[in-house]
């Protein structure tokens, strides 16, 4: 279990880096003329939405950190969190390949290799937490 707790707490460590990383995000993609063009409402739930996107990161990174023993104790509620946290993930690979409009991706050097750093990320994060979900059954 040592190791599993090791990725767990790293798990956490990067999730809270991808919280860091994506304040560049608006930039990069222009949120700001992007939303100039859409009303008011849309434009606050956007980021009503954004925020509980990062505070939700921003949690799992927290519990990650610093509760990992109690990820892997073999109990109901650490079963749940790591289900919760694998699904969580697991649809976000799923999103990045089935849902998002490719043709409107940066394309740039950078811009490739930063995403495919994102959705290695996205599917370590997933492997730690689906294989912690399965060791807690």
């Amino acid at each position: 279990m040592k190791s599993l707790q090791q990725l767990i707490f790293l798990a956490g460590l990067a999730q809270i880096g991808l919280v860091l990383g994506s304040l560049a995000i608006p930039k990069i993609l222009n949120w700001r003329s992007e939303l100039a063009k859409v009303n008011l409402l849309i434009k606050q739930m956007f980021w009503v939405y954004a925020a509980y996107i990062v505070v939700t990161n921003v949690c799992f990174g927290l519990i990650s950190v610093f509760a990992y023993r109690d990820l892997t104790n073999g109990s109901t509620l650490a079963m749940l969190i790591n289900g919760f946290i694998a699904v969580y993930w697991l649809s976000r690979v799923l999103i990045q390949f089935l849902y998002f409009d490719r043709a409107s991706f940066p394309t740039g050097k950078w811009d490739r290799l930063g995403e495919a750093a994102l959705v290695a990320v996205f599917v370590f994060l997933s492997i730690v937490y689906s294989y912690a979900f399965y060791l807690n059954c």
